[in-house]
């Protein structure tokens, strides 16, 4: 049996891979971007045929996965948590229409914000759509769940979530690998040519099937390997964690022997007999989840008799950011180890965009041609660029989420914010510009578009771009008028020209797009180093 040292990330890709995996769809996103990419890169995954170049979306990746699935074979589908919100549409109705290959639909959650707009967790998008959700505690139940998760998919006819966070999907740990693979499913249509049709009469036929499955659901959750309840001799408090708070429990008790009964919850729904039995041994609960209160809430609602439950409604654990041993251990009532502030003459470094960045000179151009203006008109989106509200540009005045600089720049420009400035990048504008575009060419707003085209998905490690060479075409499909498609390259030594440009657009009573084109300086060092490792080779 292989052994390998894998992030959480590289766990589930390498579960999948074993497990008869035949497509992976994906929009990259921290803390999600290494599963897609560690399939990418290997080569038994490539052997196989194994589908997984990147999706324009999230909603699109869903969408693909569910019709590899329909055609009977094992697909898998990753986004960060937001992402999620861009997949809901199909990820809710994918509950109805059912599986037919086992699918796996996995949401990475980035509590205390990283890289990340919000915390939202990603357990309640699968209660709310009643599918089983997995949640591993460690990097060998990720991989392990994997194939249970493919397994219980096929066994129900259900697509299954598997919710990770930050830390489990960028820590390594061993991960033993099964000493057997197994073979990719062969293409089978479903039995029912229908089951996929969400028409009324169909739809409501399937929801009620959903709906007796629950119980099943339960069922599999009570005699689940991932939910044990551990015994313990101290009744007056009982434990519930869920995922990788197991991990902060444990790091508290050094010979791995906790006092207290502890009830590890990684599948769900929740395994009510198991919950039960320890809400009546213990006078009270202490429930240690990462994320939303979603576990201790609903015990407030199921258990009736008044005991007490401890968790972060009540304030026992802080209500916001990543759980970590020293706040499970101050829970618990032990001594708060957290160490001296950070000294004051340490000063903080925040991001910045890298030296010879393309963004840089569009930003400063932006500046001068917006600078007799009132400020506050340029709405932003999700990218490097983003940096731009941070000193010394502090050129933008909002990021939202992906897509919403153009749609709120003609909303502004709807209110009389005349002109109304969106920038955005060449991948967030395939992944959910377009149809803004669309809405503000066909009510003639008054909007100018800056599309920062460096070349790649820079934020998320220099994945391939789906707008590549096809931003000018795409918009003049879109209907956005020739002449006011410009092409500028953000360089210093074209300042002047770059902010003419700008201020020409500014003053047009329409939509316009500007482009400034240079490719992202990490990605030209990375081509040139990977260029002068081939040489080396060839020449060795």
């Amino acid at each position: 049996m292989q052994k390998l040292l894998l992030l959480g990330d590289e766990a589930i890709a390498q579960g999948a891979i074993d497990a008869g995996l035949s497509g992976i769809y994906a929009y990259p996103g921290t803390p999600s971007t290494e599963i897609t990419e560690y399939v990418q890169h290997s080569k038994e995954a490539q052997q196989k045929g194994i589908r997984c170049s990147w999706s324009t979306n999230e909603k699109t990746a869903m969408e693909a996965a569910l019709g590899m699935s329909y055609a009977g074979k094992r697909a898998m589908v990753c986004m960060k948590h937001v992402g999620l919100n861009v997949a809901a549409d199909p990820f809710i109705n994918s509950a109805i229409t059912g599986a037919n290959g086992g699918m796996i639909i996995v949401s990475a959650d980035d509590p205390s914000m990283h890289s990340s707009q919000n915390e939202q967790d990603s357990r309640f998008f699968g209660k709310f759509a009643m599918m089983p959700i997995l949640e591993p505690s460690n990097q060998q139940e990720a991989y392990d769940m994997v194939h249970y998760g493919f397994e219980l998919s096929e066994k129900y006819m259900i697509p299954v979530l598997m919710r990770i966070t930050t830390r489990m999907a960028h820590s390594r740990a061993g991960v033993s690998r099964k000493s057997e693979t197994r073979k990719q499913n062969e293409m089978k249509l479903p039995t029912d040519l229908r089951q996929f049709v969400l028409l009324p009469a169909i739809a409501r036929r399937r929801y009620k099937g959903l709906l007796s499955n629950q119980e099943l659901f339960e069922m599999e959750s009570e005699k689940s390997v991932f939910n044990n309840y551990i015994d313990g001799a101290d009744k007056k408090m009982g434990i519930i964690t869920t995922g990788i708070a197991f991990n902060y429990l444990m790091e508290n008790y050094p010979e791995r022997v906790i006092p207290n009964p502890v009830l590890k919850i990684d599948q769900y729904p929740i395994p009510r007999k198991l919950v039960e039995k320890l809400y009546n041994e213990c006078d009270e609960l202490l429930i240690l989840e990462e994320g939303y209160p979603l576990v201790e809430d609903m015990l407030k609602g199921f258990m009736a008799n008044g005991k007490k439950i401890k968790g972060r409604l009540d304030g026992t654990v802080p209500r916001d950011g990543e759980l970590n041993p020293n706040i499970v251990a101050v829970a618990l009532g032990m001594t708060d180890t957290i160490g001296a502030d950070v000294p004051g003459n340490v000063v903080s470094r925040p991001p910045a965009l890298c030296t010879g960045c393309p963004h840089t000179d569009s930003y400063l151009a932006l500046n001068e041609a917006l600078i007799k203006l009132e400020p506050g008109r340029v709405f932003a989106d999700i990218g490097c660029y983003t940096l731009g509200a941070l000193k010394p540009l502090e050129a933008i005045n909002t990021c939202v989420d992906m897509g919403a600089s153009i749609t709120m720049a003609k909303g502004a420009a709807d209110a009389g914010l005349v002109p109304a400035v969106a920038v955005i990048g060449d991948s967030t504008f395939t992944h959910s510009g377009i149809t803004g575009l669309i809405d503000a060419v066909n009510d003639k707003s008054p909007i100018t578009v800056l599309i920062l085209d460096n070349g790649t998905t820079a934020m998320t490690g220099g994945q391939n771009s789906a707008a590549q060479g096809r931003i000018e075409s795409i918009c003049r499909g879109i209907g956005v008028e020739e002449e006011h498609i410009r092409i500028l390259k953000p360089l210093r030594k074209n300042h002047e020209e770059n902010t003419q440009i700008m201020m020409e657009e500014l003053a047009y009573n329409g939509v316009s797009v500007i482009i400034p084109r240079r490719e992202c300086i990490v990605a030209i060092d990375k081509r040139v180093r990977a260029k002068a490792k081939i040489k080396a080779e060839d020449q060795a």
